[in-house]
This record gives structure tokens, C-alpha cells and sequence, in this order.
């Protein structure tokens, strides 16, 4: 098995081995089940055929002609093959198959597929179409293929793929007769189309590709799993999508969020106009749609989701070549004044800005330029500009530490030849980190070759200025993103339990038949997450109605409450102002008559009666649904029902930490203007943050939760009040008596499963807890406390402290792929010890890893935090945990060897630690 980098996590007596993300040989972390499909030794041409322009005929003769595996042609028709003996079945090869290609009519590949598993074929690749979901001879064909498939543990692409490509291997697994460029951009396409047009940009441009895939119809293998492959592969640098839909969402986000960070991933969606109608509010036409939750999911998962085809290209183009930019600054040096206007209205547009350039480089270019030209930004260099004025300029700029990213954008009607104007930023690019951007306008030979000249050098070029901005900011985009995907948030107050009470709440509804809660048991789930509520009694008579209201004072709302029927919170009519006691009575008879003229008479459950609240509170939306596709979602916004209500929504997903509800809030349109008009005090954003966490909490605790709407919530200052509140349950998800419990969210919550305690040899109680991001400062120092020799032997060197990225690494997981357990203290609060246990992609086995802090050696610390991960591991349904450790480390050794691990030696310095968890 071929290892990836390092990365030990030891005190001075326990020593283990994790992974990390940085590869340096051929990529493990379990993606070895796809490994057939892009580095096989051996493939078979199932239909490969002599008949030009067949599909067959066209894998077949492609492979022949460059692969270097042995490529096997079966036909039960033929003798031969393109003059290569042929095979009747793949069961008639002399080898083992590691890849099989079927280009063959639909109904006949399930006896092949069946056939490749009983000959030991690990990957299948489908061409072939005919597989259509819509009629039932598909759906049957596809049951079959699936059958075979899991009885035989193969892994499957297509049907109706084009094909693969692995540029540097000379694989062209594919039909397609066009090359590429071996580069490191994978492209990871559900059209097979535009993998051909992919091909064409490829070699137009000069840009290299590691990797073309065309998933087809994703019957077996789909996006997430090839994003997990690529994520670790060491000829990748960026990944390229272009995405029709998601079939599994939460494997989609999990590896999205496992690799952006290091590989960035651009995508490019198609249906954007096509409207959801899981997502309605009464009095509001469309509360969101389909595609605002795809941009809110890929945010979430720092995915860059660009617009056109075009922009695809040329972003993903960058973020191979450039650096990602740490501002929106940028400068621009141009020698037409025109096209250095229009770079600066597309910058401003997209909300960029224009950098400042510092006055020793104004001196600088005072110097070099005659006064006619304007030194200020953007420079204009005129078109008189020879190569030697733009290679000084350019040094200037590049020289300059307040300037980080530069646009240069040359017109060939000058001076300076295009070929001139590559080779200078060619060799200036050599000397510097900082992002460097070409616009060589002009569509003529020497124009594209200079094009393609920059790109082969690593510096990405485009024919107008507006595409360099366009894809200048889509990289800050995707910089902003993780930024804020791995900022540490405020640990704010959460309910450790969930509050079971309630679950007898929705029973006696679902008992009754009511698929909705009345106001008062909606406010009860508020008021059990401490969201504050508005004081609500119930009145059932006149005299009881009277009381209550004196008792709140005057004014009062009243409301009627009623078991059946659907509506909005405030039916016109049925919620009224009620000034005086005289007009109680009046009220109660006016109400209770108007809802049972609206429902069944014995659906009226009496008069709900609030204390009216003042006008100058700012009203706010806080609400969930339940979407086919993304599970449960969050929706927030300005409170009402006016049309321009839906106009304010943003969307996120629980679970929800600090940082994430203020993302939430801050994409709120609404509220930015709120922000703009209003004082700091008409709205407390962390006031706010802290209810959305808390909302975001209820969603995750409650799968039988179909809608929650809170409209509105009345916000002002450090003060909040929910005042209506609906809560709609979701009958089909309690009849099923087994269900995942978290099979509503697209994103893992934090496994509160797994806290429990335990006391030490001192009698010191620790509570043993996953850890979250908010623990990062805690974790920095459990860091802090270990030896020099703890550090020397955990990171091979002796290191002072961690940087903010690295200690997110360890903090903020996603806990579908990695667990790390703290020991903290009960007394204080304090961390320390940690076990971390990260699962191969198969999510089949897993690597464990222990680190304690130095002054809690020999309290038996370290064999709690390896039970419990044990027991974890039991939870997870792995088959096997695995750690490696130095030969040195005797005290971890024995440890394992007496909780029944098998203790094997590697080579001389290491030793194997595994233990099988589910026999």
C-alpha cells in the first residue's frame, strides 16, 4: 500500500502516525477503488469492433495507440480485433482485467457486468446509452447492473460516459479522437459533450489537463467520490465541474469541503432558471429557489460557482497557475486608456477595488514615464510604450508591498510586440509570489500563440480585460470563502440535550391528526432552546380572555388557535388589536366565528392573547424546510408579508456555528441596507448569530420537523422576541420507525453521541468530547504545553506554534470523515489529551492518532481515549483502525498489543498497529 505524507501526533510516551493532505507518492486515503479506472494495468474493450466509426472501434483503436497496459479486445463475433487476437468474453483473457470498457447495446450489459465480477474486473467503464430512469426497461436494466455491482464489489462509471482520459499516462479510455495536454486541471463533466469542447479549450489554449472524466449517468460512482480521487492526486492542482445535478448531496459537500482548501474546485450548473416549489410561504409566490440553495450549498463548501462555460475555463485556468489573492485589490497597467476604463468598471461592478499605489513607487514611475502619461491607477503607458518602459513598470509594480495582484493588459497597436510582452512577464513572474494576470487583446496568430506561450509558462492570459476581471474576483471569491469556511467562531450557549418532552408534543399531534402544531406549542420549541418568546396565553372563554388581557394591560393581540388548517401566520382578519376591556367580549365572539366559518367547529382551540409589542423593533424571518434534495434548510430575512419580503431571503444549512449564522445574516439583503440606514444599536448582530445558532440546533435535534416558520421575530438592541411561530411536522418521517437520525441534513452535525465521562488514576473527572472549531484556542494550548521533545517528535522539528490554518486542520472537521475526541477537564475546561480518528474515503477503515499533554502522563489517560475511540469505531461500523508508531515508542506498543491490536513491523523504524473492529 502506497502511503501519503506524514503526520505524527506524539507525546514523549505515546507516538502514532495520521495522515495529512499533502501527497508525494501515489494517493492512498482509500480512493484505491477508483485507481483501476485512471492507472490500470490491464484493460478489456468489451465491444470493441473492426466497423469505422463505431464507439468500440474508436475506445479500442485510441487505447492501442497510446497506452502502454496491455489492452484486450473481446467480441464473440470476431477472431480479431484491428489485427489483435480477440476474446469471445471476458472470461476467455489470459489476465486479470483491471478495466473494462462496454460498448454494447443496452440489453445486453447486465450478463456483462455479471460476467466482469466473476472474472474479477474491479472498475467498469459504460458507454452505452439506453438507460433512460423515465421507462421501465431502464429502470430494470440499471436494477440488474446495480445487483451485479454490489455483489461483486466493482465500481462503476456511466452508463452513457464518454469515456476517461489521463493525459500524462496516455490513457484515452474514450471514443473521443482528440488529444490533450497533460497539465493539472481535472475536469469532472455529467455532459459528454463537453468534455469534447473541454478537449478543443485544451489544446487552443495550451492549458494541460490531469484528467478528463465523464460521469454519465452516475449509476454508481458520482461527484463526490471522483472529487475525493482527484483531491489527492499529486498531478492535480485544480478541479473543474460541470454539474446537471446531485444525487448524493451530503458525499458531494463532504468531499467538497475535504479538499477545496487545498485543490481549489470551480463549477459551472446548469438550470439555473428552474424554480423550486419545496419552499412557499402564504401571501409569498416564491420564498426561494432551487438554485439559490445550490449557491448557498456551494458557498458553504468554498466551491467557486462561475457562470458560463467560458468562465469555467478561465477560472479554473487561474487557480492552477496563480496563487489565490489575499485582497480585491488590484492594480492595472494598460497601454489604451480604453480598455484600462472598461478593467475598472467590471472590477468596481463585481465590488473589487482599485490598490494604492505607495508614493515611493509613484516617485518611481514619475521617473520613468513623460508627464503625459497618468501615473495613478490604472497606469497608462500610451501606446508608444516600448518593452522596456513596460518591463520597468511592471518591476515597479511588482516591487511595490502594497500591490499583490496585477492586470496587465497590452493591445498589439503599439510598440512592444506580443511576443515581447509574454517573454517580459514571463521572466518578471519568475521573481515574484504575487498574482500576475494577462489580457493580450487581439485575435490574430501572433496574438493566440502569445496566449498560449503565457499559459505553458504558468501565467494565465485572456483575450479582453473583462475576462481577467471577471475571473480576478471569482478567485477572491474563492479565497473569501474559505476564509470564512475556517474563521473560528465564538463559542455561544447550546442546550447539551434534546429537550425528549417535546417529541411527545408532536406524538399527540400526529396521534390527533394534525400535520400542524398550534402557537403555543411552536413557541414551546423556542422557549426549550432559549430563543426568546413573547409571553402567550390561551383563553377558552370570555371571562378567562378578559383576565389575561388586564393582567398583560392594554393593548393586547388576540389570536385564534385552531388545529387544522394550514395558513399564514396572520390571516387578514384573524389577528387584531384589542385597546380596551370593552372590547374583549366583542373580540372573543368576532374571532372564534370567523374561524369556524374557516374550518371545522371543533377544530377551534380558544383565543391566543399577547401583550402588544412596540413598533420600532426591527422585524425579522427566522425558518426551516425540508427540501427533497438538500434535507433540512434554513431560510432568514426580514420579517412580513409584503412582496418585497421574499426579495430578503438567504439561505444556510444546520448545523450552524457563529461564523456561519453571521454569513447567513450578512447575505440577507434586507438587513445590509438595515445596516446602512439605521444605528448599531437598532440591531445586535450577535443577538441575531446567537438565535440562528440556537434555531439551527432545534432543525438538527428534530428530524420529524417538516417547516418552521417564525415570522416575526421583533429585534432591537441587545432585546429579541419571537411573537408567531408555526411548526409543521412531517408524518411519512415519523411512521418510519427506523431512520437515520440525521438523514434530513446535508452537512454532518456535531456528534454529541459521543460525549461522555471518565475519572483518572488521581480521581481528576475529564469529560471525553468531539471536538468543535470553537476549541481552537485550546487546542493551541495543549499545543503550547507539550515538551520540545513532544514537538521535535511529532513534527520532526522543533516548532514555536501553530499558524491559524493548521490548528483549523485539527478543529474544524467534518465529522462524516474525521473524529477527534478532547479530554477536558470538568473543573476548567482545559484540554488535555485528544485522540483523532480519520477514515479511509471507502469509509471501510480508519487511522488513529493520540497525543497527550505532557503533565497528564501515566494517569491512564491515553487508554481511555483508546477505548473510546474504539467504541467509535464500533459505532462507525469500520472494519479495521490502524496506526503506525516508531519502534521507540514502547509504552504506545504495549498498550495496543494488551487491547488486542497486531503489532507488525514495517521496516526499521516502524511499527503497524491494527485491530479489527467488526469480524
Amino acid at each position: 500500500m502506497l502511503r501519503i505524507a506524514e503526520n505524527i501526533q506524539i507525546n514523549s510516551a505515546l507516538l502514532v502516525r495520521s495522515v495529512d493532505f499533502m501527497v508525494y507518492e501515489e494517493l492512498d486515503l482509500g480512493t484505491e477503488n477508483l485507481n483501476s479506472f485512471f492507472n490500470p494495468r490491464t484493460i478489456a474493450v468489451i465491444g470493441a469492433s473492426n466497423r469505422e466509426g463505431s464507439l468500440g472501434a474508436r475506445i479500442f483503436c485510441n487505447l492501442l495507440e497510446s497506452y502502454h497496459g496491455s489492452v484486450f479486445p473481446v467480441n464473440p463475433f470476431r477472431s480479431t480485433v484491428q489485427g489483435i487476437a480477440a476474446y469471445s468474453s471476458v472470461n476467455r483473457v489470459p489476465s486479470k482485467i483491471d478495466l473494462a470498457i462496454i460498448a454494447t447495446p443496452a440489453h445486453t450489459i447486465p450478463q456483462i457486468v455479471e460476467e466482469c465480477g466473476k472474472a474479477g474486473v474491479q472498475s467498469i467503464i459504460i458507454v452505452s446509452a439506453g438507460f433512460s430512469e423515465n421507462d421501465k426497461a431502464g429502470q430494470e436494466l440499471t436494477r440488474k447492473i446495480l445487483e451485479h455491482k454490489r455483489a461483486y464489489g466493482m465500481r462503476i462509471i456511466g452508463p452513457n460516459s464518454f469515456g476517461v482520459i489521463r493525459p500524462k499516462m496516455n490513457l484515452y479510455a474514450t471514443f473521443a479522437e482528440k488529444k490533450a495536454i497533460p497539465g493539472k486541471i481535472a475536469c469532472i463533466s455529467q455532459s459528454a459533450a463537453l468534455c469534447g469542447s473541454v478537449l478543443d479549450w485544451s489544446f487552443e489554449t495550451q492549458v494541460g489537463l490531469s484528467a478528463v472524466v465523464s460521469t454519465g449517468s452516475t449509476l454508481d460512482v458520482d461527484l463526490g467520490d471522483l472529487i475525493d480521487y482527484f483531491g489527492a492526486d499529486p498531478q492535480t492542482r485544480s478541479i473543474m465541474l460541470y454539474v446537471e445535478s446531485i444525487k448524493n448531496l451530503r458525499s458531494f459537500m463532504s468531499a467538497a469541503r475535504g479538499f477545496a482548501r487545498t485543490k481549489p474546485i470551480v463549477l459551472v450548473k446548469a438550470g439555473r432558471s428552474m424554480e423550486s416549489r419545496d419552499f412557499r410561504l402564504p401571501h409569498v409566490s416564491q420564498l426561494g429557489g432551487e438554485d439559490a440553495i445550490y449557491d448557498a450549498a456551494f458557498r458553504r463548501v468554498g466551491v467557486v460557482r462561475v457562470e458560463t462555460l467560458n468562465e469555467l475555463f478561465d477560472c479554473a485556468k487561474a487557480l492552477s497557475m496563480q496563487p489565490n489573492p489575499n485582497d480585491d485589490n488590484l492594480t492595472i497597467i494598460t497601454n489604451a486608456s480604453g480598455p484600462g476604463l472598461l478593467a475598472v468598471d467590471q472590477l468596481i461592478a463585481r465590488g473589487g477595488k482599485l490598490s494604492q499605489i505607495s508614493n515611493a513607487s509613484a516617485e518611481n514611475l514619475r521617473s520613468i514615464l513623460p508627464y503625459y502619461c497618468s501615473i495613478s491607477n490604472p497606469i497608462d503607458i500610451l501606446e508608444e510604450a516600448t518593452p522596456e518602459r513596460f518591463r520597468k513598470i511592471m518591476q515597479v509594480c511588482l516591487n511595490d508591498p502594497s500591490i499583490s495582484n496585477l492586470l496587465i493588459i497590452y493591445t498589439p497597436l503599439g510598440a512592444t510586440s506580443p511576443f515581447i510582452m509574454a517573454d517580459t512577464a514571463i521572466e518578471l513572474a519568475k521573481q515574484t509570489r504575487k498574482n500576475l494576470l494577462i489580457s493580450l487583446m487581439g485575435e490574430d496568430t501572433i496574438c493566440q500563440e502569445a496566449r498560449r506561450t503565457l499559459h505553458r509558462n504558468g501565467i494565465p492570459a485572456f483575450r479582453t480585460p473583462e475576462e481577467a476581471v471577471r475571473t480576478f474576483m471569482y478567485m477572491y471569491a474563492y479565497t473569501q470563502n474559505l476564509k470564512l469556511l475556517y474563521q473560528t467562531p465564538e463559542e455561544l450557549p447550546l442546550n447539551v440535550d434534546t429537550p425528549i418532552y417535546l417529541k411527545a408534543t408532536i406524538r399527540q399531534a400526529f396521534c390527533e391528526g394534525r400535520n400542524v402544531l398550534n402557537l403555543p406549542e411552536s413557541l414551546r420549541f423556542l422557549e426549550a432552546y432559549k430563543i426568546p418568546t413573547i409571553n402567550t396565553r390561551v383563553a377558552c372563554t370570555i371571562e378567562d380572555a378578559a383576565a389575561i388581557a388586564s393582567e398583560f394591560g392594554y393593548p393586547v393581540i388576540m389570536k385564534p388557535l385552531f388545529c387544522s388548517m394550514q395558513g399564514s401566520f396572520e390571516i387578514e382578519g384573524l389577528a387584531s388589536e384589542v385597546c380596551s376591556p370593552s372590547e374583549v367580549p366583542v373580540m372573543f365572539n368576532i374571532l372564534a366565528n370567523k374561524t369556524k366559518n374557516l374550518n371545522n367547529p371543533a377544530d377551534f382551540q380558544g383565543i391566543a392573547i399577547q401583550p402588544k409589542l412596540h413598533k420600532n423593533g426591527y422585524r425579522l424571518f427566522v425558518g426551516s424546510r425540508k427540501n427533497a434534495q438538500f434535507g433540512a434548510v434554513i431560510l432568514f430575512g426580514t420579517g412580513g408579508t409584503t412582496p418585497d419580503f421574499i426579495k430578503d431571503i438567504s439561505i444556510g444549512f444546520p448545523p450552524l456555528n457563529q461564523i456561519l449564522a453571521r454569513q447567513i445574516l450578512e447575505s440577507a439583503k434586507g438587513l445590509q441596507l438595515a445596516h446602512d440606514i439605521q444605528s448599531a444599536s437598532a440591531l445586535q448582530t450577535g443577538l441575531v448569530e446567537e438565535i440562528l445558532v440556537k434555531f439551527s440546533q432545534l432543525i438538527t435535534d428534530f428530524p420529524e420537523i417538516m417547516e418552521v416558520d417564525i415570522n416575526p421575530i421583533v429585534a432591537e438592541g441587545n432585546n429579541a422576541c419571537a411573537v408567531d411561530a408555526r411548526v409543521t411536522i412531517d408524518r411519512d418521517r415519523i411512521m418510519r420507525e427506523v431512520a437515520d437520525h440525521h438523514e434530513h441534513l446535508v452537512i454532518a452535525p456535531y456528534p454529541r453521541k459521543y460525549v461522555t465521562k471518565r475519572t483518572l488514576k488521581n480521581g481528576v473527572q475529564v469529560k471525553l468530547r468531539p471536538i468543535k472549531p470553537e476549541d481552537e484556542t485550546r487546542f493551541n494550548e495543549l499545543f503550547k504545553s507539550l515538551s520540545e521533545e513532544s514537538v521535535r517528535f511529532r513534527f520532526f522539528e522543533t516548532i514555536k506554534e501553530m499558524s491559524h490554518d493548521t490548528l483549523t486542520r485539527y478543529c474544524n472537521l467534518d465529522y462524516d470523515r474525521e473524529i477527534a475526541v478532547v479530554a477536558e477537564l470538568q473543573n476548567d475546561g482545559r484540554i488535555i489529551g485528544v485522540v483523532r480518528l480519520i477514515l479511509d474515503a471507502g469509509g471501510k477503515n480508519g487511522e488513529f492518532a493520540i497525543m497527550v499533554g505532557d503533565s497528564w502522563h501515566g494517569l491512564g489517560l491515553g487508554s481511555k481515549l483508546m477505548d473510546h475511540i474504539v467504541d467509535i469505531a464500533k459505532d462507525l461500523k469500520l472494519e479495521t483502525i490502524y496506526s503506525y508508531v516508531t519502534r521507540a515508542n514502547i509504552k504506545m506498543i504495549n498498550m495496543c498489543g494488551k487491547k488486542g491490536f497486531e503489532i507488525k513491523p514495517m521496516d526499521e523504524y516502524t511499527i503497524n498497529m491494527s485491530k479489527r473492529i467488526l469480524l
